[in-house]
């Protein structure tokens, strides 16, 4: 038995999440029946990230376990079944013990807001027409480095152990016309970085103040939040994992 990682991206217009669900479209399972189209049997896989309805990633990770052979032209192979809106990149024998979810040690995340209409990122970015102060903006992202307890950027009927959260980064800058909110912590909570922009975004618009966003954050209570902001904006661009650990069996 082999384990294996499958490096992905994808559009998520289309989908109502990452993880597989019941009766609706989901990426795991159009990359699972991909899989048992191929190699003739299911495939069961299991997901390093889950996001959610509408939200797109530049990379992710599957892993699934295998008695049968991976030829190289898996690739080739697998992408000519799969739609147009998901690619997988790589295919990677790791160590039976590896884990694409718990070996993970941080992953990036990106929202993109725009005030001018543009048909060429209407999917991929949301249309926010209203002035905001990017000085108050970055100061707000700044706050958000100074805490470790998320519990009020967490949606409820989370079934976590901890709302701690490490965060790397926290920033936003501006990309041509563009907004982009960027943040890069050692794991996320369910809705945190759509609970992060929207809330935010209320003090850049001068809706509330940045020591109430700081009474928000210290409440611990999800209600003060502001979680509006659609799936569609949001982009995961990368679990990263520690350094030399492709290099295992390479």
């Amino acid at each position: 038995m082999a384990r294996y990682f499958i490096e992905v991206s994808y559009k998520g217009t289309r989908y109502a999440g990452f993880q597989v669900q019941d009766d609706v479209l989901t990426i795991q399972s159009e990359v699972e029946k991909a899989l048992a189209v191929y190699f003739r049997q299911h495939v069961p896989l299991t997901g390093s990230s889950r996001t959610d309805s509408g939200v797109h990633a530049r990379q992710n990770f599957f892993q699934f376990d295998a008695e049968f052979n991976v030829p190289d032209r898996a690739i080739y192979n697998l992408n000519a079944i799969l739609p147009g809106d998901i690619a997988i990149h790589s295919i990677r024998q790791m160590p039976y013990n590896a884990h694409c979810r718990f070996d993970a040690i941080a992953r990036e995340y990106e929202y993109t807001v725009y005030r001018a209409k543009d048909p060429f990122i209407a999917d991929r970015a949301y249309f926010f027409p209203y002035t905001v102060n990017e000085d108050v903006l970055q100061q707000a992202a700044g706050i958000i480095k100074e805490y470790t307890d998320f519990t009020s950027f967490s949606k409820r009927n989370t079934q976590v152990k901890t709302f701690n959260c490490s965060i790397k980064y926290s920033e936003w800058v501006r990309r041509e016309d563009t907004l982009v909110y960027r943040v890069k912590a050692n794991r996320f909570l369910r809705g945190m970085v759509r609970g992060l922009t929207g809330t935010m975004l209320k003090a850049g618009r001068g809706k509330i103040t940045l020591d109430e966003l700081r009474r928000v954050i210290e409440a611990k209570d999800c209600t003060g939040a502001d979680f509006s902001v659609p799936g569609h904006g949001l982009l995961l661009v990368k679990v990263e994992y520690p350094d030399g650990y492709f290099g295992k069996l390479e």
